[in-house]
Order: structure tokens, then sequence, then C-alpha cells
């Protein structure tokens, strides 16, 4: 490194300059791995052998299944630069002879500033890392550098992120404006159903790849809050209906809330506490367009103030002795 440092010192380049370059350099190199050994095959290996390890690693490193691991996300970036040069036919017989290097880049034969000088006119003067033509000139050495820090490719890292949302929200979908930790927003379309803890992915709204290479993508973890009426098991919600003794007793027709608005529901004659009621298609929704229930269990509830004419009653009704709601419970 520092006699790197030291040849583009008597360049020209300022230490700034020699400081960007050494990045670029240490990425490069960094990036160019033998994709054999990244890959963990022979040389010899078959199109199917080099496919069924990249597949072995990339179920090991996906960034997916390592969050937070920045180890695996880079030697997953490794595997699958290598994966893009052993599958690729013409590319990986190339490579073999010794024309490419492993980011895929040409491999010409040491070249000066005037064979760089001399190609001007064909419209190729330093055309894949113009953001560096100020100081890319001054060696040839750096030029060979920044050219193949132009090949360089490499998919961005995923994002994760923690997004709490409405229970009603989670059922019936809606679109959440999430605030990035730097300042920045994306909105997130949350579609009806959704579960809790799901990920809802966006593609290309993670960290910039590398040269070429595609962004990574936003990973948004939903957290769905508690509702103060509801309770959801997969696609069926569950409600407790407060009726009073009279709508128990003699049956009525009472306003039930849904998570898409109130309807109307018959309560039968001589329900009880615990009886278990089904609206149908007013759960969450599916996939395929079906929804799932509503389960309303209904709670006999007496008011709650004395009512002497209710107490009047009870105290002269007989027939609370022809039955013992306590029969099956023994200690």
């Amino acid at each position: 490194m520092s006699a790197l440092r030291i040849t583009l010192g008597r360049r020209g380049l300022s230490l700034d300059q020699a400081s960007a370059a050494l990045r670029i350099f240490f990425i490069v190199e960094a990036a160019v791995k033998d994709p054999y050994e990244t890959l963990g095959v022979e040389r010899n290996a078959s199109p199917d052998d080099i496919q069924k390890a990249y597949r072995r690693l990339a179920k090991k490193l996906h960034p997916d299944l390592n969050p937070g691991n920045k180890e695996a996300e880079e030697r997953f970036k490794e595997v699958s630069v290598a994966y893009g040069l052993l599958s690729d036919v013409d590319k990986r017989a190339r490579y073999d002879r010794g024309e490419i290097d492993a980011t895929g880049a040409e491999k010409p034969q040491r070249r000066f500033y005037k064979d760089f000088a001399s190609e001007a006119a064909a419209g190729n003067p330093y055309e894949n890392y113009s953001g560096f033509a100020d100081f890319a000139d001054s060696d040839d050495v750096l030029s060979e550098l920044l050219r193949r820090s132009a090949h360089v490719r490499a998919r961005g890292a995923d994002v994760r992120y923690h997004l709490p949302i409405e229970f009603l929200e989670a059922i019936t979908g809606a679109s959440k404006r999430l605030t990035l930790p730097e300042g920045g927003t994306f909105d997130v379309t949350i579609p009806a159903g959704i579960q809790n803890s799901q990920v809802v992915r966006l593609r290309g709204k993670g960290r910039p790849g590398i040269g070429e290479g595609e962004a990574g993508d936003a990973l948004v973890e939903i957290a769905i809050k508690p509702h103060p009426l509801f309770l959801r098991e997969g696609n069926d919600v569950y409600l407790d209906l407060p009726v009073t003794l009279s709508e128990a007793v003699l049956g009525a027709r009472v306003t039930v809330p849904t998570p898409t608005g109130a309807v109307t529901m018959t309560v039968p004659k001589g329900s009880n506490t615990g009886t278990v009621l089904r609206l149908r298609g007013k759960g969450v929704p599916r996939r395929d367009g079906s929804h799932g229930d509503e389960l309303v269990s209904l709670k006999v509830v007496l008011p709650e103030q004395p009512d002497p004419e209710l107490e009047a009653f009870a105290a002269g009704w007989q027939g609370g002795k022809a039955y013992d709601p306590r029969r099956d419970i023994k200690s």
C-alpha cells in the first residue's frame, strides 16, 4: 500500500486523490476473487455443479436469512458476482483463457497513457469512469484501477424497516408513508389481509449497488396494533358482544360491528353467555378473493344500576330452582 501511495504521489496526485485511488483499488481487489474458489468448485465443474453450489451458498448467505450480518451480506455479493460470470458460457471461457478478470473486465496487455490518448478519437477516453477523469490520465496504473472499478458490479444491501399499522388497515389495506432515519420518505402499499410480522418488499429502495449493480430492496416488517374490540386468528375475526338479559332470553335483532362496518344479526331465543354466532365473509380477505368469518361470542350483561323490577321478577321466579348451572364444576 505504501509503495502504491508513493507511486501515485510521484505522478503528481494530491493526497486526497491518492487516497481515493487506493479506496477504489481495495474495492476492486476485494471483488476480484477467483470465482471457482468463491463458489467452492473445481475449474472443470459442470454448469449443473456450479448452479448447485450457488444455490447452496445463496440459501446460507442471503441477507433475508441473515439480517444485520454484514459478513454474510458481503459473501452473498461475492457469490452472486462469481455465479454471474461462471454461469455465462462465453464469459467463463474467456476467464479461463485469461482474457477477462473475475469481474468480467478485459485484461489487456500493459498499456500507457499514449495508448489511451490514441483512442480518444474513437470515443473511448475513459468513458467508463468520467467521475474520476480529473486525475485518471495521470498514470497508467491508476487508469487501470479505474477501468477495473467501472466493471465491479454488486447488488446493494437490503435495508429493514419496522412499520406499525392499525388493525383495520391490515384487514382493508392502506397506503402508509414511511419516514427514513436520514429524513427521506417513501410510500408503502399495505395489501388487504396482511399478517402481523409479514414483510413487504420494495424493489430498489435499499442501498445503492456497486458499479452497475442493482440497488438493494427495502424490507418493511409490518406490526399490527391491537384493536379494542376485535381479535384476529388467521383469517377469522373474533368479537365479544354484550347483550341484555331480555335479548338473550327472548331473542332479538342487534347491531354488530365488523371490520368493514356495522351489520344486523339475530340473537336466537334462549342464548347464553358464551354462545358463538358466525357472520360469514365478515373476516379477513384471502388471496383468492374469499374472506374469513367473524365469530361473535355473546356475553349476557345485567344493568350496572340495581333494577327493582328485575329483582322482583328474579325473587318470584320459580324456574331458577329447576337447574343447577354449577353442576359440572367440581373441585
